[in-house]
């Protein structure tokens, strides 16, 4: 990787068009009328993968970022046969993101938010010395924890206190890394509203989630990967969502092979699946509504608690801005599917059964709703299909290694007095 050189980009505001340099962080277009995401406009269009050793920069062809970071592993594409069987489908591909040493997959957050951590960071400026402020459900903590942690850049990362459980690792962390937490009862949404306390201080950086084209298009590496192992894009493309900035992001990637000219037209359509009863995108999207209809946000706040994916439950997810999931739909001539509780341990004791592994909640709802749309007819069992396993082998990653887990150096609410200078002093207090 001594032979890597960053590929330049430009900015493209999704909502008129206009293209722009990137000042190094921008997270919009500041001359923007309208709400919109901007995208990456590379200057390299081909493709050129670069071998395995690279990791998840095996695609830095078509990432944000200026530098490598060590330790990366990328998604293992490969085709099903016994599930694909049970599912009745003729073409199925399983993108697996996770720790499975027998495929190759290396993942060691069992996770592909690791596709998003590593990407973001290497994206930072070398010399950046604010400090990166990131939000979380559970799995892109543990991501971008790691991430920091192997590299020691100083990040703050805000979780619910209810999904501290996700903040499980093979080594204690370094002490760049500085948890804080939402109280018990709280969700993601509580938890994002806290880290924006701390942003309004100049000595932090805001990651910016979904805006953050550093972000999707390491989630876009996963789609990359199935075009590389099937040939071409695919029909079809299904994962779970809580933000639905992986279907985002698949759909940007088969745009970019799409102009490439090297992997047939982009005929894909997304398959986006979330956990009932939350499921604000579902229920927009059934109404044909670009806006997310109105809800009593404690109503919503309770539903979030209640889904077992603890992962899908934004409430305030970029569903209506330009260029988000409303667009990617109707762009794919999308589909949108719901699964419960019970579809969970359904499917992912279908899929461990069929396949050899345990996966993660949300992708037993990805699962679970990609045999819900194949049954009722809206997707073609002789379709092309990539199934998005988010996250898999955590139960036989921590059969292999011992694991640590983290707390919370702070739990606090966004309305509390003097949450950001206990904040700030968090960072005085490390040890250098």
């Amino acid at each position: 990787m001594n032979n890597f050189k960053p590929n330049g980009y430009r900015l493209l505001n999704v909502a008129d068009g206009r293209i722009f340099e990137d000042s190094g962080w921008d997270l919009a277009d500041s001359q923007s009328s309208v709400p919109s995401l901007v995208r990456a406009v590379y200057n390299k269009k081909k493709l050129e993968v670069k071998p395995d050793s690279w990791g998840f920069y095996r695609f830095a062809d078509w990432l944000p970022v200026h530098h490598l970071l060590s330790g990366s592993a990328t998604t293992v594409t490969y085709k099903s046969e016994k599930l694909a069987q049970r599912l009745g489908l003729d073409n199925l591909y399983i993108a697996f993101s996770g720790y499975w040493p027998e495929k190759g997959a290396k993942m060691s957050t069992c996770s592909f938010k690791e596709t998003e951590a590593y990407s973001v960071c290497g994206r930072l400026p070398k010399d950046e010395k604010r400090i990166l402020v990131v939000a979380s459900a559970g799995n892109t903590a543990r991501a971008f924890a790691k991430v920091c942690s192997e590299n020691n850049i100083p990040i703050l990362i805000s979780i619910p206190y209810d999904n501290l459980d996700a903040l499980w690792f093979d080594k204690p962390l370094n002490d760049c890394v500085k948890i804080i937490s939402s109280p018990a009862g709280s969700d993601y949404f509580d938890a994002i509203s806290l880290a924006q306390v701390a942003v309004k201080s100049e000595k932090f950086l805001d990651e910016g989630g979904a805006k953050n084209v550093a972000r999707r298009d390491g989630m876009g590496t996963t789609l990359l990967s199935a075009a590389v192992e099937i040939g071409s894009i695919p029909d079809v493309y299904v994962q779970a969502i809580g933000s639905g900035t992986g279907g985002i992001a698949a759909w940007e990637a088969a745009m970019r092979l799409a102009e490439d000219g090297s992997w047939g037209e982009n005929n894909m359509q997304l398959l986006l699946v979330q956990n009932a009863p939350f499921t604000p995108m579902y229920d927009a999207w059934n109404a044909d509504s670009r806006n997310l209809l109105p809800f009593d946000d404690e109503q919503a706040r309770l539903k979030a608690i209640e889904i077992n994916a603890k992962v899908l439950s934004n409430r305030r997810p970029p569903y209506p801005v330009s260029g988000g999931v409303y667009d990617a739909l109707k762009a794919s001539a999308g589909i949108m599917e719901v699964a419960d509780n019970d579809d969970i341990i359904t499917y992912s004791a279908l899929f461990e059964e069929c396949e050899g592994i345990d996966i993660n909640p949300a992708a037993a709802i990805a699962l679970a709703g990609l045999d819900k749309a194949v049954r009722s007819g809206k997707v073609s069992k002789d379709k092309t299909i990539v199934l998005n396993i988010t996250g898999g082998g955590e139960k036989r990653f921590k059969a292999d290694n011992q694991c640590f887990y983290a707390k919370p150096a702070l739990v606090a609410s966004a309305g509390d007095e003097g949450v950001l200078d206990k904040i700030i002093a968090l960072f005085e207090k490390r040890q250098i």
